[in-house]
Parts: structure tokens; sequence; C-alpha cells
């Protein structure tokens, strides 16, 4: 029998970067237990999982970080002594239509989970960790030099980057206040498997799949820097561990493209693999009235964890863009079934529930 070393709480832990942490965390660490807690709101998915579903190590449970019952529960029951924190409204156009949503989420469900570690993490000699994952967004904007450094101002220019700088800020107020032992990470722009397709990369991917529309915002010369989201989970694993407590780390793939540049590179690649005429799917692209507050630059010195972790990304993009379209054009399924609600039916199954044996910790919501 496996010895339980620690109990681990991952939030978010359905969606595109807390699907792959999850997985990450329960197959490096048989002696962790993993807790999985995902409200499995529009982005969260539990068909990223099915590969791991059954490890004696994971537990799946459905709910909400506002929900601060549940919380307690989860707390008490599993002997918590870790956090890492993904759960997040992140969808920038959504923000603007609808942002009491990403305050309710963002704010008080980390509110709401500061509070629980703080009640909870009360046993001298554990070696208790609350990581708080962000975005290089609560920064603002960058002009065509510079870079964002674990310094730099906060400056959020949307209502999603507004609702993560919240949060962030009530991290570091618990940890000044209370002491509570806590690590940050901000992050760019991630991609890879699994992302919902909403986001860039797999939006246009599929939409050149299906011969559709390719919409561009205002010139495409909006800059990214583009993180593999396998990197990102690596760098958060070092800072969960190793990371200095009170920290904040930025975590960069030194890989900046301007979106329009991104995309004519999208087409190229995607075509050549489905044996499409060159500049056929570039014919797709339409430009499209700028989003309202669209940041021009975000780019990242990552040379601090580098220095103190020893972390620098694996992936070229060549690498990592060429596997990600791969993934998605093996797995037209997986799209199909985001793309038509149907993976929602995943959790309510029969057979997810047997395999599963998912525990009554459902919030009474």
């Amino acid at each position: 029998m496996t010895t339980v070393k620690r109990s681990i709480l991952i939030t978010g832990g359905a969606g595109f970067i807390g699907s792959h942490l999850v997985r990450h965390f329960v197959t490096r660490y048989p002696n962790y237990q993993i807790i999985n807690l995902d409200n499995l709101t529009y982005a969260g998915n539990l068909e990223n999982l099915k590969d791991i579903e059954a490890a004696d190590n994971y537990t799946f449970v459905k709910g909400s970080i506002t929900d601060l019952t549940l919380l307690r529960t989860l707390f008490k029951n599993f002997d918590v002594d870790g956090v890492l924190h993904t759960a997040a409204e992140s969808h920038v156009d959504r923000s603007i239509e609808n942002p009491m949503v990403f305050v309710q989420t963002n704010v008080q469900g980390t509110a709401a989970l500061l509070q629980v570690a703080r009640e909870c993490w009360t046993k001298p000699g554990r070696n208790y960790r609350f990581h708080h994952i962000s975005t290089d967004e609560v920064f603002g904007a960058l002009g065509e030099e510079g870079y964002f450094t674990e310094q730099s101002p906060y400056n959020p220019q949307s209502p999603y980057a507004a609702s993560k700088a919240s949060a962030d800020h009530l991290v570091r107020a618990f940890h000044n206040t209370y002491k509570l032992p806590v690590v940050l990470s901000n992050c760019s722009n991630n991609y890879g498997p699994y992302q919902f397709p909403e986001k860039l990369i797999p939006l246009f991917i599929k939409n050149i799949l299906e011969e559709r529309v390719l919409p561009v915002y205002g010139t495409g010369c909006n800059v990214r820097d583009w993180l593999h989201v396998q990197d990102h989970v690596e760098a958060l694993d070092l800072i969960f561990h190793e990371g200095k407590t009170g920290d904040a780390y930025l975590i960069g793939g030194h890989n900046e493209w301007k979106n329009i540049d991104l995309i004519h590179l999208l087409c190229q690649q995607t075509d050549k693999r489905l044996n499409r005429a060159a500049g056929h799917s570039q014919k797709l692209i339409h430009f499209v009235q700028d989003r309202a507050g669209h940041d021009h630059r975000y780019a990242i010195d990552a040379s601090y964890i580098k220095r103190e972790l020893g972390w620098t990304p694996r992936f070229t993009f060549e690498q990592g863009l060429a596997q990600t379209i791969d993934w998605y054009l093996n797995n037209s399924d997986w799209i199909a079934g985001v793309s038509s609600g149907a993976y929602r039916n995943y959790y309510l199954s029969k057979a997810h529930t047997a395999r599963q044996n998912v525990k009554s910790y459902e919030s009474a919501a």
C-alpha cells in the first residue's frame, strides 16, 4: 500500500491548464492524493482526464470554489495541505459581456479558498503551500519594446484582467496579514491539446478544418508570447515544491508572435497536413472590429524563474505547434463533442459515475 505523503487540492482541474496539471501530479507523484475540484462550467471537460480517472490517488469533486461549506468539508476530510489554484473564468470577450461572473469566480472564489486554508492550516510543522496561478494580463499592455517582470506594476485593462489582479492582491494580503504560505505565478498565453476552442489556436485549427471564416481582430498586429501548456505545468511543479514563500514567478515561452503571422503559420501547417493547396485557408481570413480595450503586446522576462529554479521551456514553438495541430486533427471526436456540448454528458453518464465512484461532495447549489 502506498503511503500518502501529501494531499493536494487542484481547483479547475477539468479545464485546459488544470487537466494537464492534474495528469502531471497524478502520474508523477503516486504518493500524493490529488483532489480535483471543478464546477464543470462550459470549459470544464472530464473527458480531458479519461486516462487517469481510475487512478488510486485521484478523486474528482464537482463543486464551486465559492462554496465555503464544501471547501471546509474537503479540507477536513482529505486533510488538504496544498492547493494549486487554477480555477477561473478566463476568456476576455466573455468578461466584457458579463463581468460579474468573473468577479464572483475569480475574486470571491479565491477569497473563499484563502479563508478556508487560513482556518484549516493550523498544525505546527506541516508543509502547507497555496499556489495561486495567474496571468500576465494583470500588468496591462507593453509597447514595442520591454518585458514584464516580477516588479512590473499592475495595470489591468479588461474585467478579466482586473478580476485576476484582485485575486493576486488577495493572495499577497493573506500572506502579509495572516502569514499564509503562498506562492504566485503569472504566465503568458498557453497553447496545446485539450484547449477549449474559443481560444485563438484551437479555434483557428477547428475553423481551418471546417473551412469556416477566420475572424481576426483589428489588423492582427497584437503580439502575444506563447507557452506550451506542458512547459507551464513543469514550471508550476517547480514553483509549488521549491518556490520561495511569498514570491511571484513569471513564466513565459520566449516566443512572441503577431496574431496575423501566427494565423498565417497555422493556415500553412494545417493545409499541408490536410493535403490542401498552398494558400487555401488564408483566403478564409476576415478582419473584424477590434475588441474593446485590446492590449497591444504582452511579453515576459522569465529570467527570475530560470535563475532561482532552473526552469526554461523545453518545447520549441515549431515542435509545440506541430504537436498541437496534429493532436486536434487526430481528435476530431473531442472537437465535435466540445462544439456540440455533448461533452457535458460525460459526468452524468452511469458508466462514468461507476468508474469514478464520485463522492457526495457536490454543492447544495
